[in-house]
């Protein structure tokens, strides 16, 4: 029997209603790995947020003598808010390339469509962020006080856009790390290197002639309009919505491009 034809083609509005039907599945078994990730120890899933605000501490310290910033308060916040967004970007990117290959097995065994895979890793992602960024906004909220206010307010689009971008590139990456298994190499030095190209650390006029390099960084794109929001309690609406428009269209060609590859991706992995 050909195992290709075991798999029919579906639409991308098919794959939708196939993952919101199973949508308190792939939410408890992401909530069970996050569970157990914490297993056996006093403060549980608080250390998310307790190793983002130790990284804080110390690189503010650091950062801010090596730069001499004037207001130390205020970048305490540039750069606690900005590292913890970066964070969850970086590790949602990082884990991708060999989602598939650690689900080889159902793979293999099951014709579970692969956009479960996909959603509880974006699912586990989502809530880390969560339990981890929430904390640090309340620590940082002792440096400027309006913070939780500007979230409540105005972060709702920025931080949607955030979650949305943290579902369809990942897939896009985890789709290529199938094929070719030098992602597994390439992509932590991608984002070495970008994490060191983007105004995290230090402010974006700071580029010089290279602050191109941070209007072409789509994933300072991402992070910029959170941080700005929070700070300076203002919503960039337009910018806003065009990024959501985009971060729609990706998701229709990363569910689309996941249908045409699900065939394959028994040979792949």
């Amino acid at each position: 029997m050909n195992t290709l034809k075991t798999f029919p083609k579906k639409s991308v509005s098919a794959t939708l209603k196939e993952a919101w039907t199973s949508r308190r599945v792939w939410w408890f078994t992401a909530t069970a790995r996050t569970k157990a990730r914490f297993v056996r120890t006093i403060f549980g899933s608080f250390w998310l947020g307790l190793s983002n605000l130790f990284s804080i501490g110390a690189l503010a310290l650091v950062y801010g003598a090596v730069f001499k910033v004037k207001d130390f308060d205020t970048y305490v916040v540039y750069l606690g808010i900005g590292l913890v967004v970066w964070n969850s970007i970086a590790a949602a990117i990082g884990s991708s390339p060999n989602l598939f290959e650690h689900n080889h097995a159902h793979v293999h065994n099951t014709n579970l469509n692969p956009v479960f895979y996909t959603l509880e890793e974006w699912a586990f992602q989502i809530q880390t962020f969560i339990q981890s960024f929430l904390l640090v906004i309340l620590a940082l909220s002792f440096f400027q006080n309006d913070l939780i206010v500007n979230l409540i307010l105005y972060g709702w689009l920025p931080i949607l856009n955030l979650f949305l971008f943290l579902y369809w590139l990942p897939v896009f990456v985890c789709l290529l790390g199938a094929r070719y298994r030098d992602l597994y190499q390439l992509v932590p030095i991608v984002l070495q290197l970008v994490f060191l190209l983007s105004p995290i650390l230090y402010n974006k006029e700071n580029l010089g002639r290279m602050v191109w390099t941070a209007n072409f960084n789509p994933l300072y794109r991402i992070l910029s309009p959170i941080r700005s929001t929070l700070m300076q309690g203002r919503l960039e609406i337009n910018s806003g919505m065009v990024i959501f428009i985009i971060n729609i269209i990706c998701i229709w060609l990363s569910l689309k491009l996941l249908n045409k590859e699900r065939r394959n991706l028994p040979f792949l992995v």
